[in-house]
């Protein structure tokens, strides 16, 4: 146990560092990891240490990674750097079934580990044939990063296929996580791109930025009338405001000898609702009729039902303020007549 600087000039030989105290004073400029001395591992966002099979030929390219050493919580993490291509032979399929290959970044420091190595390079760990096969993981205690799996087909079935799903991304303190896995032990302000938003940790929660959206254009489907008229129009928009939330605005202008009918009148929209709430939590929404131009306004009610993307078009029967389907509330449907509504809702 004990504490350190670096930057201290040495009188007497001391201070004297070694390479676990600078691996230690490396940690303060990396992301936090599960302690004090432990970082976020992960390679460095871009195409560094990349993986690729070709015939039998495993390929890593040149790249680097922080890797954090495994032997114990004061290890601290490794600079580790590969500068030239690492090749290794793919084993061959089996005969039966299919399996799952690992290909990780290892570092040996016999100090920490015990293993009478010091050095640093990929490592290829060949998967379990199976009917459903699972990928091998880094031994516990073993210093190393993966970098992907090489799904292997059963001999004749096809190529084998590089996946970098399990590999983890990492930057400085400061900087913005990436990866669809969010930072194992955020800070509060620390920043991740998933792939989709950016996110700020609030210290409870992530909370979800991005681009601002904007209205997009969509053409509703309107069921239910018995004629729409010659040359009606249908048009819409939506917005979608944040990943769960969408609003959405649907107009039907009639044509000519346009007939609305007893039915139930339904519109399409752009994208369906969440089935998250409870059945019969249905989202209500507001609209319009407009019998003929210059005339007054009639309400118009829409309903969504969870896990749909039609709308049910409601009038207001005037003896009870009954919700039910436009005709059989009394509302005309001449050419020019118009029916608009706008609902807000919440998507899967």
């Amino acid at each position: 146990m004990g504490s350190h600087a670096l930057g201290i000039n040495a009188s007497g030989g001391s201070p004297a560092y070694n390479a676990q105290q600078f691996r230690q004073s490396m940690s303060a400029l990396m992301l936090p990891g599960a302690n004090g001395l432990q970082v976020v591992q992960g390679v460095r966002p871009g195409s560094g240490l990349g993986v690729s099979v070709a015939g039998s030929t495993i390929t890593v390219t040149p790249g680097s990674a922080i890797v954090q050493g495994a032997s114990s919580t004061v290890q601290g993490p490794y600079l580790a750097v590969l500068d030239a291509n690492w090749t290794q032979t793919l084993t061959a399929a089996d005969g039966t079934n299919p399996r799952i290959d690992l290909v990780y970044l290892r570092v040996w420091d016999t100090d920490a580990d015990g293993t009478g190595q010091r050095n640093c390079l990929p490592v290829y760990v060949v998967g379990t044939p199976a009917a459903s096969p699972t990928a091998p993981t880094i031994p516990a205690g073993v210093t190393g990063v993966p970098l992907a799996t090489i799904s292997v087909p059963k001999s004749g079935a096809g190529s084998p296929t590089v996946s970098t799903t399990v590999r983890p991304y990492t930057v400085a303190a400061g900087g913005i996580a990436v990866g669809p896995t969010a930072p194992p032990n955020p800070y509060t302000g620390q920043y991740w791109d998933d792939g989709s938003s950016l996110r700020r940790w609030t210290g409870g929660v992530w909370e979800t930025y991005g681009p601002q959206p904007s209205w997009q254009s969509y053409t509703p489907t309107w069921t239910g009338l018995s004629n729409a008229g010659s040359g009606f129009q249908s048009l819409g928009r939506w917005i979608k405001l944040n990943p769960t939330t969408v609003i959405v605005k649907a107009t039907l202008i009639a044509g000519t000898s346009p007939s609305l009918g007893l039915n139930q009148i339904q519109v399409s929209l752009p994208i369906a609702s969440s089935t998250a709430p409870p059945s019969g939590m249905d989202w209500l929404g507001h609209g319009h009729h407009s019998p003929a131009n210059g005339q007054a306004w009639t309400p118009l009610v829409a309903s969504l039902q969870r896990g749909s993307s039609t709308a049910i078009v409601y009038g207001v029967r005037t003896s009870d303020l009954g919700f039910v389907d436009p005709g059989d509330a009394g509302y005309t449907f001449v050419a020019g007549s118009s029916m608009h509504i706008e609902i807000e809702y919440e998507t899967a």
